[in-house]
């Protein structure tokens, strides 16, 4: 599951695991490293998250016979997507997730002016790139129920392979 910030991936990520499913929210600490990532000979970039691939691999190589939910957003996240039975982007409008942003008690980013506008700038430039990824699209504007529903029955269909 993929999104932007204030998308709710957390809220339907805690209600998964609430409902028994084993669940991983990438965020939390050990799953991914602040550090530089080299994309070609003439461009750096500086500062960014990136999973823990040795980390992920590891997890997706493990099974306890429960649906795996592994919440996340960064760029190196597309080396996995063949491991994974179903990429769900949540998207929102923009309106929407600035109000939750500035609402929520859980996390602090987006409380600033900076912060909203790099969110904005995200949506804007980084979810379209998400959408070509995906194999679902959920619209998060819905009841967190609904989501999580949906994201339950996408996980319980076959997994295909192209």
């Amino acid at each position: 599951m993929t999104g932007m910030s204030g998308t709710g991936k957390s809220s339907a990520l805690a209600e998964l695991g609430r409902r028994g499913h084993r669940v991983v929210d990438t965020d939390d600490p050990g799953w991914r490293e602040y550090r530089e990532y080299v994309e070609s000979s003439d461009e750096v970039h500086r500062g960014e998250w990136l999973w823990v691939e040795e980390r992920i691999t590891g997890l997706l190589d493990s099974d306890d016979g429960r649906s795996l939910f592994v919440e996340g957003c960064v760029r190196n996240q597309s080396k996995f997507y063949d491991r994974f039975n179903a990429v769900v982007l949540l998207s929102a409008p923009a309106d929407m997730i600035l109000d939750r942003v500035a609402r929520r008690t859980t996390n602090n980013y987006g409380k600033t002016p900076l912060e909203r506008a790099m969110i904005l700038d995200d949506l804007a430039k980084v979810e379209p790139l998400l959408r070509e990824g995906c194999t679902h699209e959920l619209d998060a504007s819905r009841p967190l129920d609904e989501v999580v529903a949906d994201l339950i029955a996408i996980a319980s269909r076959p997994m295909t392979t192209s």
